[in-house]
């Protein structure tokens, strides 16, 4: 049986990642609120990053339903809210 093919993560350069860090950076150390694009999930996740952690590769967002782990790859990009 064929396994369904699922889209791979889109490549990016290490300028794009090292931007992205100092984005994630900033907002962690400001304890901004922000949007967070992240592949594969329908809707954006927002809230304030409470750690993040260098050996698991993922970034802990505080939100509304409680604390999310994001890896840091799947992190397409960070926008502040407009609200």
């Amino acid at each position: 049986m064929a396994k369904a093919k699922i889209p791979k993560r889109p490549t990016r350069d290490e300028f794009v990642l090292e931007e992205l860090g100092n984005q994630l950076t900033e907002a962690y150390q400001e304890n901004s609120v922000i949007l967070l694009t992240v592949w594969g999930r329908e809707a954006a996740v927002r809230g304030q990053i409470v750690k993040m952690d260098s050996r698991t590769g993922r970034v802990h967002v505080v939100t509304a339903e409680g604390t999310d782990k994001v890896p840091f790859m799947d992190i397409m990009s960070v926008n502040y809210p407009r609200d």
